[in-house]
């Protein structure tokens, strides 16, 4: 027997958070009749299970795509008529941004139909490093990037410390172990200065490199094995 909402994460429906959010709405249904309370246990090789309709088979393959996010693209499933981050990929099989890059930011994302892995990733218990080069309207000073470093003051309480370093008068590389919405964005701003592009050069162990402006590929065995040895999984 298996949990629903584990049995929807690993047929790559989507997470576990998720499942729970659809199994609330009501749109969750095993053998014709709808779900209506957590913790409900399947046999994934008996029981039919159907999301807004459509029957769920646990036969996709585990999935780790690394997409290298072009401007303009928005870091979701659908977000009505504008361009998200799936309309760049061409697969049979759906799969979940793992964490967000805000629409005018571009560079590293990773796309999974790992529910755990997922979950993970995007929890903010979990601490894994991010890694942005940044570039801004106006020079940064050293004691602006000590600030950074430091944390500032963001919504009442402080950014976590960081790690930043100098890359010329108006660009520096930081490394951040949490998430905020917008947070270096938001952080630059109480610099009195402006974000003029923010690119994602790593997240926990995987590294860009030189993948294209808009490409894709999937992880190697290599990759996801490292990565999810460092999530714990």
């Amino acid at each position: 027997m298996m949990r629903l909402q584990k049995y929807l994460s690993r047929a790559g429906v989507c997470s576990r958070r998720q499942a729970e959010a659809l199994i609330r709405e009501g749109k969750v249904q095993v053998n014709g009749r709808v779900v209506e309370q957590m913790g409900v246990q399947i046999d994934p090789e008996a029981d039919a299970v159907s999301v807004e309709g459509r029957m769920v088979a646990d036969s996709a393959p585990e999935i780790h795509i690394m997409l290298n996010k072009p401007a303009g693209y928005i870091s979701s499933c659908r977000h009505g008529d504008r361009k998200v981050v799936l309309d760049l990929l061409d697969i049979p099989h759906r799969v979940y941004p793992a964490g967000r890059l805000d629409r005018e930011s571009t560079g590293l994302l990773l796309l999974t139909n790992n529910g755990r892995l997922h979950y993970r990733l995007t929890h903010p218990s979990f601490d894994h490093e991010k890694e942005y080069a940044v570039r801004t309207e106006n020079p940064v000073s050293d004691a602006d990037l000590d600030r950074l470093a430091a944390g500032v003051l963001l919504d009442g309480s402080p950014t976590r410390p960081a790690r930043v370093r100098r890359k010329g008068t108006r660009a520096f590389v930081i490394v951040l172990k949490e998430g905020r919405n917008r947070q270096i964005r938001r952080m630059v701003e109480t610099l009195g200065n402006r974000v003029k592009s923010l690119h994602r050069l790593r997240m926990a162990t995987l590294y860009l490199g030189d993948l294209p402006p808009g490409r894709w590929r999937h992880l190697s065995e290599t990759e996801a094995r490292e990565l999810k040895r460092f999530c714990g999984l």
